[in-house]
Formats: structure tokens, C-alpha cells, sequence
């Protein structure tokens, strides 16, 4: 068995508020970005590391829904590493690329912090409904219920969206029209996915209107969303993250706050 294959005690992450989860990678995210330095983002990223097992992800699935995560962070590592900040011993230069001592501790920093914020939001997102986040965003939250009504139907259509994409790629190359010139065929498609989407979206919008989801008396809601023990446990341990790797950043001298730059 896979150290994050999903047992009886990690499926309990499915049934967290996702405010609670939105709140504990916030948490998380706020204190990582005041600082560039390495100590916190690898202290943060050691500790968030214990609590992935219990996420509910199997290894390849949680390695598949990072993947953006691992890519975007050696880029951006990369590009540091070129074209980061001139300080200390030279290594290499040619034209704009200048690697030294501080390009290498700021690709280092920058790899470590990028993957320490959008590890945590990603697992923790994995495990979120649209609906349950809908319905803890105007219950728990109170956000206005035709917003969130709005966004929820409007993110629901995403996966339609998909396959109405597909369905004309189908149909335009039945008609002998999908042949060639790719870049025209793209443009083409893309204006009749606007359009159809337009279409969908007014028809959605007055069943919804009809249902009385655009009314001035305040909604019931078919499910009530809790917050409770679970969710202040979770925003703990996400504070809990960013207060170790804020106090050991600062005791061992690394912290380098973003507005002393």
C-alpha cells in the first residue's frame, strides 16, 4: 500500500469544510510570501510533507494533480538561477545571464517557496466539491448566494465546456473543414465555443432567475455546512506551519522580509 493511498483515517479530509481548507493554505501562503528566504519555505515544506499522507491522494494521483506545481517551480527556479540578483563569487556569465552566489540562494529560496504554497493548496483543493465550497462560502462566510450561485454554475459548465470542444472538433471534421491550417481551424472553433457558451449561459441564467435564484428574500439551502472541531484543527496545523518556519527563519538569522528589499 502506497504511503498516500486514501485509508478510513485519510477520507476524513473529504468531509473538512473547504473554508477551513481555504483558510489553513492562506494561513500558509500570507506567511511564506513575506519572506524570501530558504529556512522557512524548507521548514514549511518538511512539515507539510508529514500531513500528505493523510490527504486521501494515492501517490500517482497526488503526483499528477502537482505536476503544474513541480513544473512551475524549477522554472521559475531556472529563471532565478539566470537572471536572479548579482551578489557574491560570479560562476558563469554570457550576456544577460549572470550566475553567482545570490542567484543560486534566490533559485533555491524560490524553488523551496513555490513548491511549499502550492503543494498544500493543491492536495487540499484535491479533496474539495464545488458544491460544498459554494455552500460553506454563503453559509459560513456569507458571501452574497447569488454570487456564489453564479460561480458554482458557471464552474459546474467547465467540464461541458470540454466536451462541446470535442464535439466540434468532431463535427467540423466530419464536414471536411478541420483538415488543414490549423491555426485557422483553432480561431474558428474557439468563436463557435464563445458563441455556444453565450447561448448556454443566458439559458442557465433564466432557469435560474426562474427558480427564484435572483430573489430579495434570504435562501434556504439543502445541506447546512458545519464548521466545527475538524475545520479549527486544520487552520492550527496550517498556523502551526507558518509559525515554525517564520521562528526558525528568524532565529537562525535568514529571514529576509520582501519589504527591506
Amino acid at each position: 500500500m502506497s504511503i498516500l493511498t486514501p485509508t478510513a483515517g485519510p477520507q476524513a479530509i473529504y468531509r473538512i469544510n473547504p473554508v477551513a481548507k481555504l483558510a489553513a493554505s492562506m494561513v500558509i501562503s500570507i506567511a511564506l510570501v513575506l519572506s524570501i528566504d530558504w529556512v522557512s519555505a524548507a521548514v514549511a515544506l518538511m512539515i507539510e510533507a508529514v500531513f500528505f499522507p493523510f490527504a486521501g491522494l494515492s501517490l500517482k494521483r497526488f503526483f499528477l494533480r502537482t505536476a503544474p506545481i513541480w513544473i512551475a517551480a524549477l522554472l521559475t527556479a531556472i529563471t532565478s538561477l539566470l537572471y536572479g540578483r548579482a551578489l557574491g563569487a560570479t560562476h558563469f556569465q554570457f550576456l544577460l545571464i549572470h550566475i553567482t552566489d545570490g542567484s543560486i540562494q534566490l533559485a533555491i529560496a524560490t524553488f523551496l517557496r513555490v513548491l511549499a504554497i502550492g503543494l498544500p493548496a493543491v492536495v487540499l483543493f484535491a479533496t474539495v466539491d464545488p458544491t460544498d465550497l459554494a455552500d460553506g462560502l454563503a453559509q459560513v462566510l456569507k458571501l452574497p448566494s447569488r454570487f456564489v450561485l453564479g460561480a458554482l454554475g458557471g464552474l459546474r459548465l467547465v467540464g461541458l465546456f470540454l466536451q462541446d470542444w470535442k464535439s466540434l472538433e468532431l463535427a467540423r471534421r466530419a464536414r471536411g473543414v478541420a483538415d488543414r491550417g490549423r491555426l485557422r481551424r483553432f480561431v474558428g472553433q474557439a468563436f463557435a465555443l464563445l458563441v455556444l457558451s453565450i447561448r448556454r449561459g443566458s439559458k442557465l441564467a433564466t432557469a435560474m432567475e426562474a427558480r427564484g435564484f435572483g430573489g430579495p428574500t434570504e435562501r434556504t439551502w439543502a445541506r447546512e455546512s458545519r464548521f466545527a472541531w475538524p475545520e479549527v484543527l486544520l487552520i492550527l496545523i496550517g498556523t502551526l506551519v507558518a509559525v515554525t518556519a517564520v521562528t526558525v527563519s528568524v532565529v537562525t538569522g535568514d529571514w529576509n522580509f520582501i519589504g527591506g528589499q
